[in-house]
């Protein structure tokens, strides 16, 4: 690995430590967080890549994106004792940094440990995803809001993971439609939550959009990840990466 980003959810804290850590092992550290937004009833990603973390337009962005988390853990709390999982928040605390940043995979964590389930994914399928007793829907940022921050902090907008978003064909090409005009630049082809038909897709979705292409491991954790670190494989020959002119 060459190339190190550290995009935590609606959060640049970390920016400093991690890039010490990356030039300590040689790597080039690449500045970056990743943004939530709702948009049409959905929760969608958008990372930002080379940013200034320092950024006031940013850093208070972030700080109203992460105002309604706390309040939506106590309400997932609330949800999971009423079928009879008591203490869930207080757990999910354990397992969280920063309780600012809490979010439905502390929960997963603890529900794990406890027993309850034997991964993340389980934990997501049984309890917290959508539909599910434990899920809590939540408005966050507009997308013109964070690309607007990105590109206020001198960053590269990304649309993260695609593949992952549960929209018609319609509504997928209205988000990419939207994400381009107002400042987007580049998809995620190549990441962990992706089939290899979709790295191929996206390829496609690049070049209709005149996009750059990523590519992420989307990693959160031994054990956590959709796919290990530095086994991903590279993107495809025909498009722009995001770092071409890095």
């Amino acid at each position: 690995m060459a190339y190190w980003a550290l995009t935590d959810h609606d959060e640049v804290k970390g920016q400093a430590r991690a890039r010490a850590a990356a030039e300590a092992l040689g790597m080039r550290y690449v500045p970056g967080v990743e943004i939530s937004v709702t948009w049409a009833g959905q929760t969608v990603h958008i990372v930002g890549l080379q940013i200034d973390p320092d950024c006031q337009a940013l850093v208070d962005g972030l700080a109203a994106t992460r105002s309604g988390r706390a309040a939506r853990a106590q309400d997932i709390g609330e949800a999971l004792a009423t079928i009879g999982i008591e203490g869930a928040y207080e757990g999910a605390l354990r397992h969280v940094g920063n309780p600012d940043l809490i979010s439905r995979t502390h929960f997963a964590r603890w529900l794990v440990e406890q027993g309850r389930c034997q991964s993340i994914g389980e934990v997501f399928d049984d309890y917290l995803g959508e539909g599910c007793p434990g899920y809590v829907g939540h408005r966050w940022a507009r997308l013109a809001d964070a690309i607007g921050w990105i590109r206020a902090a001198g960053g590269i907008p990304v649309m993260a993971h695609p593949g992952r978003y549960n929209y018609t064909q319609l509504q997928h090409d209205a988000l990419f439609d939207e994400f381009k005009q107002l400042g987007g630049a580049a998809v995620e082809v190549v990441t962990g939550s992706h089939t290899p038909d979709q790295y191929r897709q996206y390829a496609n979705v690049a070049h209709h959009y005149g996009l750059l292409a990523s590519r992420g491991s989307d990693f959160h954790g031994p054990g956590e990840g959709r796919i290990e670190l530095g086994s991903l494989p590279p993107l495809p020959s025909s498009v722009t990466p995001v770092w071409h002119d890095w």
